[in-house]
């Protein structure tokens, strides 16, 4: 008489497995609920981005608002006191504005993103535009074929924009590179460069006229060129230090920035 093989074990086994596989079930839901982003989450990222799009109007309103204002009195401080460097500081203003424009048509339209290339050409344009005028005017003065003169109104006005841009460049690049836009982090140094053209002006305009040095002021400007180009150049390629916009929804990690 062969022995019945006994079943309970066999039982025993697979009600311990069919406990295993429900225990290890919720920490899967648990895992799959960490990995996708809830509603919560989505729409606080999207009404950070709409805060941080209107910040961006702001700031490129006032920026577009205050280069007016200095455009109009540098270029007329320039003329009655036959300065280069004021007219060229005015014009610079005029710059600046062309490329706040382009951000502000950039953030009017419902899909920023879509409009960030030509938002970045313009910028890398005015970039180039304002080297170039920069790098005539001191090639002038330095050949003595113009003199920069006094003027007590341009010492004002550049220290009051050696106060005023840093301010607002800072401002608008750390929107920028939160918003993860690269034509506000474009623009915000080119309103650094402004700020930079502003001491050189007002270096340029206190040893004329303290020590009569009228080469001094096309000197400084020389080195606003040099960092002109180069941040032209990154405007055109679009390689504007920024963040995704995919960081503000924790989506993924982006490496750090080093911008200036």
């Amino acid at each position: 008489m062969s022995e019945t093989t006994p079943t309970r074990p066999r039982v025993a086994t697979d009600t311990a497995a069919a406990a295993a596989a429900t225990l290890t079930a919720p920490a899967a839901a648990a895992v799959a609920a960490a990995a996708t982003p809830t509603a919560p989450a989505a729409a606080t990222a999207t009404a950070r981005r709409a805060v941080l799009r209107r910040r961006i109007r702001w700031i490129v309103a006032a920026t577009i608002s205050y280069n007016v204002v200095e455009a109009v009195i540098a270029i007329a401080a320039g003329s009655v006191a036959s300065s280069t460097a004021l007219i060229g500081f005015g014009l610079d203003s005029i710059v600046e504005v062309l490329s706040a424009a382009a951000v502000a048509w950039q953030f009017a339209g419902r899909d920023p993103e879509a409009r960030e290339r030509t938002a970045l050409r313009v910028i890398a344009v005015s970039f180039f535009g304002l080297a170039l005028f920069v790098t005539v005017d001191a090639a002038l003065t330095l050949t003595g074929l113009r003199e920069p003169e006094h003027s007590t109104a341009g010492i004002v006005l550049a220290a009051v924009s050696l106060a005023v841009m840093p301010f607002l460049s800072l401002l608008e690049r750390r929107t920028g590179t939160e918003l993860g836009s690269a034509s506000a982090v474009a623009d915000s140094k080119q309103t650094l460069v402004c700020s930079y053209l502003s001491a050189a002006v007002l270096v340029g305009l206190l040893l004329n006229t303290l020590f009569g040095w009228t080469w001094a002021d096309p000197v400084a400007g020389l080195v606003v060129v040099v960092f002109a180009v180069r941040e032209g150049l990154e405007a055109w390629r679009g390689d504007a230090c920024k963040q995704p916009v995919a960081a503000l929804t924790g989506e993924r990690e982006t490496d750090d920035c080093d911008c200036c």
